[in-house]
């Protein structure tokens, strides 16, 4: 039996400690709003946060998330940051297929949360492991630019 908190609520899950964390989200706790993409880490779709760093579920076993905070797109809107970035994302009309938007918002907020001014290059270091298979790099990053602009005071 492992015991989460996933978005601010209490869990116990009967899973092996080894599970990967997305197929907990997904599986047991029915959070479907975070995708798998590619397995390996390297696509960013199954991004969540864990105590507000932004990790790979697909490769990060249930064990590691014990006793910490976890933050699915399903409850990253209870931030400022991340009520600003979801706002945005839709502002700007980022999604166009959307399968990787939740990885991308998940990176995004984690980014506002601790720098509420990025430059061009931090955009591009933190969203550096989301893959749009769409393209939609700019618009990404004119959302998290306007984002910032809202929260930066807060």
């Amino acid at each position: 039996m492992v015991s989460l908190v996933v978005n601010g609520k209490s869990h116990k899950v009967e899973v092996a400690p080894d599970t990967p964390l997305l197929w907990v989200l997904r599986d047991s706790l029915h959070m479907t709003g975070t995708k798998f993409g590619c397995g390996v880490a390297q696509c960013g779709a199954c991004t969540v946060h864990i105590d507000g760093q932004p990790v790979r579920s697909c490769s990060t076993p249930v064990s590691s998330a014990v006793g910490r905070k976890v933050t699915t797109i399903e409850g990253v809107s209870a931030s400022a940051a991340g009520k600003a970035i979801q706002a945005a994302w839709i502002n700007n009309d980022v999604p166009q297929c959307g399968y990787c938007q939740s990885g991308q918002i998940m990176s995004a907020t984690a980014l506002l949360a601790k720098n509420r001014k990025p430059s061009d290059a931090d955009i591009d270091e933190a969203m550096s492991g989301n893959v749009c298979r769409c393209g939609t790099y700019n618009q990404i990053r004119a959302a998290i630019k306007d984002a910032a602009a809202t929260v930066k005071g807060a």
